[in-house]
């Protein structure tokens, strides 16, 4: 298992019985790009159980942060679940994801829309110094179907909102929008109806969607991704990838066992 390294989990916490986070030991030779993300996972009767996750800490970190799904009968969540500090974990040695900056055209508002643990890459970004250099404002989006799963999120904002170096930063140009779908809550909805309805904007009072000054990164569920892909390429959006900067990315690499 050359291929990869082994960390030590450091800190976990359950969020909800169906999200979960922790963080591990980080090797000082592993490098990546805010927003990326590695196959990581455990190992099972001596061979390695990987699936692709997103760091949700931020390259700057000396630790690794993770969150997860919990899947009661998924290959591989359902034993991640059950991490303890102290346990061992699998981290590959090579980053990897197309929701990066470079990927994207420059542009003056930069829209993270992500749904569940997509949040995850975001968790990343919105902790790199460069993108508010970048960037007149960032909205983060995060859509669940329940309140209690908007907690990490909400814990990540407010956490960077006191910060003595990030708070200064932060202040002005992070908007944080979270949704839900199932309960009421301020703002209720999907992500994509709140898009093409501008009322996203219209609720924190910013601009609709402007092909000229917006850039876009997705992560979320597969119909999520689906929908935003053909609602922002009908407006004449075009995705970027390694190869050719665009209006908006995709990470199709999303947990989901």
């Amino acid at each position: 298992m050359s291929a990869f390294q082994r960390e030590t989990v450091l800190s976990v916490r359950h969020w909800t019985d169906s999200l979960f986070s922790f963080t591990a030991t980080r090797s000082p030779g592993f490098r990546f790009q805010n927003g990326q993300f590695v196959m990581m996972g455990l190992e099972v009767e001596g061979r390695p159980l990987l699936r692709a996750y997103s760091m949700a800490s931020a390259n700057h970190e000396e630790a690794l942060e993770f969150f997860s799904i919990k899947v009661a009968d998924g290959p591989l969540t359902s034993k991640l679940q059950k991490i303890r500090e102290g346990d061992t974990i699998l981290v590959g040695q090579k980053a990897t994801g197309t929701l990066i900056a470079g990927n994207l055209l420059p542009g003056k508002r930069l829209l993270l829309l992500s749904t569940g643990t997509g949040l995850a890459p975001f968790a990343s970004l919105i902790k790199d110094p460069e993108i508010y250099e970048t960037y007149e404002t960032v909205v983060l989006a995060h859509g669940c179907r329940q309140i209690s799963e908007l907690a990490y999120g909400e814990k990540l904002v407010e956490g960077l909102r006191a910060d003595e170096f990030f708070g200064p930063m932060v202040d002005g140009k992070l908007v944080y929008y979270p949704t839900v779908t199932r309960e009421p809550f301020r703002n209720r909805g999907r992500i994509t109806d709140l898009i093409s309805s501008a009322q996203l904007f219209n609720d924190v009072g910013l601009p609709p969607l402007d092909i000229e000054t917006d850039r876009i990164m997705l992560c979320g569920s597969p119909a999520m991704l689906a929908d935003l892909h053909d609602m922002f390429s009908e407006r004449g959006f075009v995705e970027g990838s390694h190869s050719k900067p665009g209006h908006f990315v995709i990470e199709k690499a999303f947990v989901e066992r």
